[in-house]
């Protein structure tokens, strides 16, 4: 069994009525208050990284509790890193991208406050421990635990904004599930290339999605501003209108443009079509394949792989998983 650190960074499983001064809940419980909240004697060892919602998250921020992580996951111990549930999805993801193949990084938060009725963080702190202890689930990556399931980080999604059952993976389901302090696992997920842990994410990469009728204006808006990349998010299987098309022109000669689709269920078509602004159209300017990613996730795929100085080909392989 791998030993256990904890790692709590604020959000809703650690908020609190009144923890801000004012009215409303705000983190308020440090690791030791969460690990104090647990039935039982719970021995684990736990420190605090940060203490702020999930909207409140920088991307330095994210940085350094993927550091932190990381670290932990390299010298043979399991994590449970505790998060705000808005942001969980790209926290999740660039652990992923950072991690070896060492114990897992298990994410998760909650959607009720501490003091609520019903709080269910010290179950999901619980269930995520359970997994994090196991050896079979080395080389996971990153994961998200909630509700009695397991997400792999490239997959999930939050899909309700306050049932505490708030996260899925719509495109293949969760990889397994956590009844009686034990873990069952489905499926081990596809993972890319380690990448370098980047000094910073300090990078503009904007997400511009497109609708019916768009004339293309927001995304040259975004090209214009000179991004070190951007992620585009096309229709159905990776289709743009005429005029968006256009200005994307050969933006992706210039700069990496993932491409994500609109779809939860997302698939990159290669071939099907022929029409103006077809998927044929689109991936012959150079766009990167998002591989049925997120708009979220592909952004922190772009800013973990860019920040650590990849360019090309090795930048690409980051997104090539199971396409």
């Amino acid at each position: 069994m791998h030993e256990v650190t904890l790692l709590a960074a604020g959000g809703t499983i650690s908020s609190i009525e009144g923890a801000s001064g004012g009215p409303g809940a705000a983190p308020g419980l440090d690791a030791a208050g969460l690990v104090a909240a647990l039935p039982g004697d719970v021995r684990v060892e736990a420190r605090t990284v940060l203490s702020k919602p999930g909207p409140q998250l920088s991307l330095d921020d994210a940085l350094t509790l993927a550091r932190e992580a990381v670290r932990e996951s390299d010298r043979g111990r399991g994590v449970v890193l505790t998060s705000g549930t808005d942001t969980i999805e790209e926290v999740a993801v660039l652990c992923d991208a950072l991690l070896g193949d060492g114990p897992p990084v298990v994410v998760t938060g909650a959607m009720r406050t501490a003091d609520a009725p019903g709080a269910e963080g010290p179950a999901n702190i619980l269930d995520a421990m359970a997994v994090a202890s196991d050896e079979r689930a080395a080389g996971l990556g990153a994961v998200v635990c909630f509700s009695g399931e397991l997400h792999a980080a490239r997959a999930v999604r939050k899909i309700d904004s306050t049932a505490p059952h708030a996260f899925g993976s719509p495109r293949s389901g969760p990889i397994g599930r956590v009844a009686e302090a034990r873990l069952e696992l489905f499926a081990r997920p596809l993972r890319g290339p380690r990448v370098p842990l980047p000094p910073s994410l300090d990078l503009a990469v904007p997400i511009v999605t497109t609708w019916l009728g768009d004339d293309g204006a927001l995304l040259r808006a975004a090209l214009d501003a000179d991004p070190a990349g951007l992620v585009l998010v096309a229709l159905g299987g990776g289709h743009l209108p005429p005029p968006t098309l256009a200005a994307l022109g050969d933006a992706p000669s210039r700069l990496p443009v993932a491409l994500c689709l609109r779809p939860e269920r997302a698939h990159h078509l290669r071939a099907t079509y022929g029409f103006a602004g077809s998927e044929r159209d689109v991936l012959a300017t150079g766009v990167i394949p998002g591989d049925g990613l997120s708009a979220p996730a592909a952004r922190m795929l772009l800013l973990a792989g860019l920040g650590a100085g990849l360019r090309g080909a090795d930048l690409r392989a980051v997104f090539a998983v199971g396409a």
